[in-house]
């Protein structure tokens, strides 16, 4: 912990931590932002990102800043890849960012320190108070759009994802390869770096919104939020194609795979039948032709059905990408079997271009696939926790 006769310019020193400022057109606050957060930092940086009002001249006034500048405006996302770019090449380990346009209050700084000096390497958020005066509702309503997502994309639940005053660790996040640039990079960067295994966390800021006729915001509602739903459109295909199959590869083991029944199926309350139904519900679900989307149609179902939503998604994985091309050939034969056609055993069958020939057959082949493994595993399952007398309500 921070001793408590240390400065707090002192501890971001000692943190290496660089305090960025990205900034356009912002000419009517900047000035004051930069004196407020001075007391906290000798190593202050701004970034103009191509500022057509007085915000170049007003930084050229001020003596001792960390300037980057440029003449066309690229959006928040590159001036936030340019300040983690120079934060790298500085050798500073941290880089900690709030916006230009007033309302975050420097005398929060201290509360991220606090919290990095508990958790180091961990990628810190403001959680913004959503309930406070002039909230505008559509941030609110913006906010919860991204936490939601946020949450599917990672499985990780935060109150505030969208808050521009963070705390990065830097070389955790040097070598990560982006698609965006503008507005929804601050989405993007999070997401793969949970993905990457940083810890990210919330800390809780005060922030203020100036009454409506005073605020300024770049935010364009029809391009950015279309960018948004387009890059969650794709991190939420990555996730469920990779980095859930991913995660579950690593995570199993015998270790992991005995804790998981001995707390979700042996120490249950449900029922041998409902149970058994639960995990052929996900073998089945993990067959069906809904590449991606096979947990949360397991997720679905099992709502629908009362079943155990956990023992469905996780029965869901047994479809994991070493045995997709298996299970893709089975369901082609199965399909053009029962179209009445003879097909040979051949690997040719498991290719992306033999399938598309005969996607009704594979579509067919799939679903039957899916309901024969799934009756089979409910009848499996039961039989095998009946003899074993497991416990459980009206088993």
């Amino acid at each position: 912990m921070i001793a408590s006769e240390s400065t707090y310019r002192d501890a971001l020193k000692r943190l290496k931590c660089l305090v960025a400022i990205p900034t356009y057109n912002n000419a009517g606050t900047i000035a004051s932002v930069v004196a407020s957060v001075r007391p906290y930092t000798e190593d202050l940086l701004v970034v103009n990102d191509g500022s057509t009002d007085q915000t170049a001249e007003i930084l050229a006034s001020i003596e001792g800043l960390r300037l980057i500048s440029y003449a066309q405006n690229r959006g928040k996302g590159h001036a936030l890849r340019l300040a983690l770019k120079y934060a790298a090449e500085e050798g500073f380990d941290y880089l900690l960012t709030l916006d230009a346009d007033g309302q975050h209050y420097a005398d929060d700084i201290p509360v991220f320190i606090r919290r990095i000096e508990q958790n180091p390497g961990a990628l810190l958020i403001g959680a913004r108070n959503l309930a406070a005066d002039n909230m505008p509702s559509k941030n609110s309503f913006a906010n919860r759009f991204s936490n939601f997502w946020y949450r599917v994309e990672t499985g990780q639940r935060l109150s505030d994802t969208q808050s521009g005053y963070r705390l990065y660790p830097v070389k955790p996040l040097q070598h990560i390869r982006l698609l965006s640039g503008r507005y929804e990079f601050e989405v993007e960067i999070i997401v793969r770096a949970a993905w990457r295994g940083v810890s990210v966390e919330n800390v809780p800021i005060k922030v203020y919104y100036p009454p409506a006729e005073e605020r300024v915001s770049h935010f364009r509602p029809l391009k950015d939020f279309t960018r948004i739903s387009l890059l969650n459109t794709v991190l939420v295909l990555y996730a469920l194609l990779v980095y859930y199959p991913w995660r579950f590869l690593r995570w199993l083991n015998r270790e992991n795979i005995c804790a998981f029944f001995n707390q979700h199926v042996f120490q249950s309350e449900e029922s041998n039948l409902k149970m058994a139904l639960s995990m052929g519900l996900g073998i089945c679900c993990g067959v069906l032709p809904v590449w991606g989307y096979q947990a949360i149609t397991a997720l679905a179902a099992a709502h629908l059905f009362r079943l155990n939503k956990v023992v469905s998604v996780v029965f869901t994985y047994w479809s994991i990408p070493p045995l997709i091309p298996f299970i893709v050939y089975l369901a082609c034969w199965i399909g053009t079997r029962l179209f009445g056609l003879s097909v040979e055993l051949s690997t040719e069958l498991s290719t992306f271009e033999s399938i598309g020939v005969s996607v009704v057959h594979y579509l067919v082949g799939s679903c039957v696939l899916g309901l024969a493994v799934g009756v089979v595993t409910t009848i499996v399952a039961w039989v095998i926790m009946t003899l074993c007398k497991r416990g459980g309500s009206h088993a």
